[in-house]
């Protein structure tokens, strides 16, 4: 093989290394495509839809009220019979008082704006408990189709060590395409200053969900 063809070869597999290592950094460390393949965030986003999810942001800014996420769910929980990460809204931070009743919920006193919410479904409890103080590094997250979710209603508040990253740009299919925006919440106030309580522990996982 002669030099000039040695040296082609060498540049493209250059150009190969380098654009797997490019796309393992960004996969890994920037941001990853992500398959909606549940219902329970309808029709914020729905089955079939691609977004890309946000992983480098929340180091320099944290989750806050309102951001949709993609989390890995506590062990043995799934939906549809799916095992794969969640995606759910968070609407309570460390500290906040989270409370459901009269089929809406309220943070820290204040009850929530959800206009989201799918075709106005109320928010009831699930598993008895109404009531949840957000512990130090949780979120308490719920999906945008009430009816049709496994979230901090069953399993409690989530570390935001589970989090995979904030889901950000709806890109397929293009009809759809556009930024995911966080709710806005008026009007709640910070957490009380109250002491930060412990989760209680949560319970068993159903044997199949939604």
């Amino acid at each position: 093989m002669s030099k000039r063809w040695r040296g082609c070869l060498l540049e493209i597999v250059e150009t190969i290394l380098l654009t797997v290592v490019i796309f393992f950094v960004v996969q890994h460390f920037v941001a990853q495509p992500y398959q909606i393949l549940q219902v329970s965030m309808e029709h914020t986003l729905d089955p079939g839809q691609y977004v890309l999810v946000d992983k480098i942001s929340p180091v320099f800014s944290d989750y806050k009220r309102g951001d949709v996420i993609v989390f890995q769910p506590p062990a043995g929980y799934s939906e549809d019979g799916q095992d794969i990460p969640f995606i759910k809204r968070v609407i309570g931070v460390a500290g906040d008082l989270v409370e459901i009743h009269d089929n809406s919920v309220y943070v820290n006193g204040v009850k929530l704006d959800e206009a989201y919410v799918y075709e106005g479904q109320p928010t009831v409890p699930l598993n008895g408990q109404s009531s949840w103080r957000v512990p130090a590094g949780d979120l308490f997250v719920l999906g945008d189709h009430r009816e049709e979710s496994q979230d901090s209603r069953v399993f409690g508040p989530i570390p935001k060590s589970s989090v995979i990253g904030r889901a950000w740009l709806r890109y397929w299919p293009l009809s759809n395409f556009g930024w995911i925006e966080s709710a806005q919440y008026q009007d709640v106030p910070h957490a009380a200053a109250s002491p930060v309580v412990e989760a209680p522990a949560s319970p068993s996982p159903a044997a199949s969900g939604s």
